[in-house]
């Protein structure tokens, strides 16, 4: 039940992200950041992307994705459409790969040491859907203050 839940949360957040590149009024402003903004809604989109790609695909689907963190927030320009295929590839690896999670694989302890304390790896799939939610709301955010004037 806690999976079915999860993946239609991460598909539905994963399409709002698509919704959110989509509507960037020009392609350029996904990537602009300033003093005070020092993550672009480009980066902060390839972020979520390698996030759920390690944490999920490659740690539950078995994909071998080797995940870069450096280059989700140095990485410039990538073309808006590019983004979109990579939401869309992320989509298909974040579902396959919760389908293969059993009712006792949530009550066992998570495989890596993500923060100080151990957890469940229900917790853990829990606070990746927060994490996401939580870099959308910045995305949406950003869209919106870099609308020219």
């Amino acid at each position: 039940m806690l999976i079915e839940t999860l993946t239609k949360i991460f598909k539905r957040d994963l399409n709002k992200l698509k919704s959110e590149i989509e509507s960037y009024n020009k392609e350029e402003n996904l990537w602009v950041n300033n003093e005070y903004v020092s993550n672009s809604g480009g980066n902060l989109c390839l972020h979520i992307i390698g996030n759920l790609n390690h944490f999920i695909g490659a740690e539950f689907g078995n994909t071998g994705y080797i995940r870069q963190r450096d280059l989700e927030f140095s990485q410039k320009n990538i073309p808006r459409t590019e983004l979109i295929n990579q939401i869309d590839e992320v989509i298909l690896v974040v579902t396959e790969s919760l389908s293969k999670i059993s009712t006792t694989d949530l009550q066992k302890e998570y495989s890596r040491r993500v923060f100080e304390d151990t957890m469940t790896t229900e917790y853990f799939l829990v606070h990746l859907t927060a994490h996401l939610s939580y870099h959308l709301g910045q995305i949406n955010y950003h869209r919106r203050l870099f609308v020219p004037s």
